[in-house]
């Protein structure tokens, strides 16, 4: 394996705008993107390079941690850092684009790359990878003529069977497999819903602050939305029934807000299933994470009280498995089936029957229900470990909301600063984050950054990533 010494990398320039971790990090990715370190090539250890440059450890460490994250370099232990083997030259993973002066960072939320604090992804680096490559073979030997053809339209019947069990189990949804239908994801979840029971001009009551494109789905289909504010207890069920009371559905994610991560409190979710009784009103549960809970064993869905057959409970396995996988589900109401079964001939449309296989496969195998376990003590432990680099860089400029459960941090800023301009330099810089004020739909909105945990593994980790946010605010 060859060793690359600094001499191959372009010199430094101290009169340079960019800071010298900047520089080392736009020399290391346009060596490899031209082909001059090729994928395998050892690269100098932060020691040798911080004494051939004379800086600081630090500098040379951010710079190493910005190209590991963008999957540039791989840190092999003894053996050392090495350009990631299979990495085409040419072909860089991702590069920042300047943004104008004052220009804010256009929210997409649902981002293609891995950067450090990426709202939305797991820790990728845990996923067992082997087990699901294992489980992908086997799937592709054992496939016959009648697995080639349309798939089934509400889904693939073992893993209908397979949800059914688990939310049983977990959740504490009593339902049968032909009450869960597989979609490609949440936003296709609503617009099924949406299709299913709502038309143009109804009227639905959202979280504020709440998911953004869960507006912009219904707002294509010309559903108004009414924006009920929440609190330290979830929505404001009261607000809701002043506003709108006699609004088609409301939108809610009990378990962890989206994204305040509070809890809806029970008084709460039985007024909202009052309210959906007395009015033939629907309720949809977003249950997006409601496996990671810390503080306490996962509370048990809303779904799992309704005893009027209004909620409609939306999963997904984005959270717990990978995004690209574009699998997710619904569970309808029984006496719904019959309208959801025919909405599905029309608008229906989930992954491709191979993948849903895979995933029958994992979750029957018991590799889901252990993944979840391992990946619940994870995140308690990279949760308290971002947090603490995060306030000792940080502390003085922010604090962190208290949570007990979830993904993501969330940061509120002590001085009056802009999120969305942070939230831009933090993107020109590498770094991911989506500005609180961007979940707000009204006029008063409260500035602060949110930051995914997940993949941040060290404390040290973290202290590296709050300084560049610090030299950014």
């Amino acid at each position: 394996m060859p060793d690359v010494t600094p001499s191959k990398i372009a010199p430094l320039d101290p009169t340079a705008a960019e800071p010298f971790y900047r520089q080392i990090y736009e020399r290391f990715r346009n060596a490899i993107a031209s082909g001059l370190l090729k994928p395998g090539d050892r690269i100098p250890s932060a020691r040798a390079l911080t004494r051939e440059l004379g800086l600081a450890r630090g500098t040379i460490e951010t710079a190493y941690s910005l190209l590991a994250a963008e999957g540039y370099i791989e840190a092999r232990g003894q053996a050392g850092t090495i350009v990631t083997p299979g990495l085409k030259a040419g072909t860089p993973i991702f590069s920042p684009q300047p943004l104008p002066a004052n220009a804010t960072a256009t929210p997409s939320f649902r981002a293609d790359s891995i950067l450090p604090f990426q709202m939305g992804l797991p820790a990728l680096d845990a996923f067992p990878r082997k087990i699901w490559a294992r489980l992908a073979a086997r799937a592709v030997r054992a496939m016959q003529p009648a697995d080639m053809v349309h798939p089934a339209v509400f889904g693939l019947p073992a893993l209908r069977a397979q949800i059914a069990a688990y939310l049983q189990v977990s959740r504490g949804i009593v339902c049968s497999p032909s009450q869960v239908f597989l979609t490609s994801g949440y936003r296709q979840s609503i617009a099924l819903i949406a299709h299913a029971l709502l038309k143009a001009g109804d009227r639905v009551w959202l979280e504020d602050p709440g998911y953004p494109p869960t507006r912009e789905v219904l707002g294509h289909m010309h559903i108004e939305a009414v924006s009920v504010p929440v609190d330290q207890d979830g929505m404001n069920v009261a607000n809701g029934l002043a506003f709108a009371p006699h609004a088609r559905a409301a939108v809610v994610t009990p378990a962890h807000q989206s994204p305040l991560c509070v809890s809806l409190s029970l008084p709460r979710r039985l007024a909202l299933l009052d309210w959906a009784a007395r009015n033939d009103a629907w309720i949809i549960e977003d249950d997006y994470d409601g496996e990671y809970r810390y503080v306490s064993r996962p509370l048990p869905a809303l779904k799992s009280l309704d005893r009027d057959g209004r909620v409609l409970y939306a999963g997904t396995f984005s959270k717990v498995l990978f995004p690209s996988i574009r699998l997710a589900y619904i569970v309808v109401p029984e006496a719904e089936v019959g309208r959801f079964e025919q909405t599905c001939q029309v608008f229906g449309g989930a992954s491709p029957q191979l993948t849903q296989a895979i995933v029958t496969a994992f979750i029957t195998e018991g590799h889901f229900a252990r993944h979840i376990q391992r990946m619940r003590k994870l995140y308690a432990e990279r949760r308290a470990l971002t947090a603490a680099g995060l306030e000792r860089v940080l502390g003085k400029r922010m604090h962190i909301d208290s949570q007990p459960g979830g993904m993501h941090l969330i940061i509120r800023l002590h001085e009056q600063q802009s999120d969305r301009q942070l939230v831009a330099r933090m993107r020109e810089d590498g770094l991911y984050a989506e500005a609180l004020s961007d979940w707000m739909p009204g006029e008063k909105k409260f500035s602060g950054l949110l930051l995914n945990f997940t993949n941040i593994d060290s404390q040290r980790s973290a202290e590296i990533l709050a300084s560049r946010i610090l030299q950014l605010m």
